[in-house]
């Protein structure tokens, strides 16, 4: 089995910015030659997160609502305490949806679902410069 690491870059709103980032990938595996195997997509920073989602506009609103029920924007976090940044609920989405997924694929093509794209959700208070790693493992 073999391994190819690639990256690409994307910017966003933060403020719980949606982005889909499945073409990125697919481009990513088609680039790689690879058949089958599994690929994994991570960030690395503390302030986003991938999963995925139906990525359509109803959820892209319903996510950052549901988000700011569960760890609001407006309060007040340790973090904001020793960093004074604003963005310790950033921190914390981030850790409550993860840095990575990983799917596997077959003759060529991930194996999402019909309404299943991969997302990268910015949580940071600013708009920002992302880079997103893709590492393949596959033959």
């Amino acid at each position: 089995m073999s391994v190819s690491t690639q990256s690409f870059t994307i910017e966003t709103q933060g403020s719980a910015d949606v982005v889909d980032i499945t073409p990125q990938v697919a481009q990513a595996l088609e680039q790689s030659g690879f058949k089958n195997g599994i690929a994994t997509v991570f960030i690395s920073g503390s302030t986003g997160g991938i999963t995925t989602l139906e990525f359509e506009p109803g959820l892209r609103r319903d996510l950052p609502e549901i988000m700011d029920k569960l760890i609001p924007s407006g309060q007040r976090y340790h973090h904001d305490d020793t960093w004074h940044d604003g963005n310790g609920h950033a921190h914390l989405r981030s850790s409550l949806v993860g840095t990575s997924f990983t799917a596997p694929f077959v003759s060529g093509k991930l194996t999402l679902g019909t309404w299943q794209q991969i997302v990268f959700l910015d949580f940071d208070n600013r708009p920002r410069r992302r880079e997103i790693l893709v590492q393949l493992m596959g033959e």
